[in-house]
């Protein structure tokens, strides 16, 4: 069984005991999130999908820690003007352990 599931505007597809890496959420590792924010349930017999939501259908799941990926160096270049910038990003994100998803 899985669902598809919005979380901060981005698309996961989550199955009990999976993880997710997601941007960070403002919590602290142990703590329990619940998105109700389901576009598609599907288990072995059927599918359900959402306009845009599936009604009573929550994914809960629990923050396992937060970190920061790896360093994405983005460089700017204009040729023959002696132009040249670099700046680094590393994004931040929140590891989610799915739990179970309810109301199916």
């Amino acid at each position: 069984m899985y669902a598809l599931v919005e979380i901060k505007g981005k698309q996961y597809k989550a199955a009990e005991g999976s993880l997710l890496k997601v941007d960070r959420f403002d919590t602290q590792p142990g703590d329990q999130v619940e998105f109700d924010s389901v576009l598609l349930v599907s288990d072995e017999q059927k599918v359900q999908v959402g306009q845009p939501y599936v009604k009573g259908v929550k994914v809960k799941a629990v923050v396992e820690e937060h970190g920061r990926d790896k360093k994405i160096l983005v460089f700017k270049y204009k040729k023959r003007k002696n132009y040249r910038r670099t700046r680094g990003h590393r994004q931040q994100f929140s590891l989610l352990r799915v739990q179970e998803i309810s109301g199916i």
